[in-house]
């Protein structure tokens, strides 16, 4: 899906989170999640100093070590366990990761200790929306010919672990409303700065006729904070 360029991640969620980037010249960048490190050799060729991709994944890691840009590291750990200097990081970055963590708000703490006083925060989530559903209520509600009527929004106060098939099964994630999100945020000691839901533009629709439903339901929550 990557490759081909056809999926959400491509069309909506890279070029929110590019719009959203602060100044990276000369910065240190830290990207948990970082997977098979796109994200990381972007903000590379932007003029970043240096840039440390953190992924549990070893096989995606195999893929991102590929002709690593120089100023470009990997780590093979999980983003909980992570144990930095304070204050060693410009910017921290994170695409479509946080919804696999447990305790976001310790993580949290964590991120606003290693970033620098000027530093920035921003992330990609499933959208809360997206995520809240559970067993047979998650996903669209269609008529009896298929087509889609709605996206029920359900359990949505339920926050906690929720299980899901994508490619696989047994994926696990966690639901969070929006506003444990940005609370989450302000008690780690951040300022928000900027919150997004990227949709399609109308020309883009036009090409990818799939992209019209993003609008009737938001599949990502971007949020920038400082």
């Amino acid at each position: 899906m990557r490759e081909n360029q056809t999926g959400l991640n491509e069309v909506l969620e890279q070029p929110a989170m590019l719009s959203l980037l602060p100044d990276v010249k000369g910065a240190d960048v830290l990207d948990l999640g970082c997977g098979v490190g796109d994200l990381c050799r972007k903000i590379s060729a932007l003029g970043a100093r240096t840039v440390t991709g953190v992924d549990i994944s070893a096989n995606m890691l195999e893929l991102a070590r590929k002709d690593a840009p120089s100023g470009v590291t990997f780590w093979h750990q999980p983003m909980e366990d992570l144990d930095l200097k304070a204050g060693s990081f410009d910017l921290v970055i994170s695409s479509l990761a946080f919804h696999y963590v447990a305790d976001l708000q310790d993580l949290f703490r964590k991120i606003h200790l290693w970033l620098k006083p000027s530093g920035v925060l921003l992330f990609s989530i499933e959208h809360p929306i997206f995520t809240c559903s559970q067993g047979i209520h998650h996903g669209w509600v269609k008529d009896s010919s298929g087509v889609k009527i709605c996206w029920p929004v359900d359990c949505y106060s339920q926050e906690g672990q929720r299980e899901s098939h994508w490619f696989v099964k047994g994926i696990i994630k966690y639901h969070r409303t929006f506003a444990t999100l940005m609370n989450a945020l302000i008690q780690a000691g951040f300022t928000i700065q900027s919150v997004a839901e990227p949709v399609a533009s109308a020309e883009a629709e036009k090409q990818q006729p799939f992209l019209k439903e993003v609008s009737r339901r938001p599949p990502f929550l971007l949020v920038k904070a400082s």
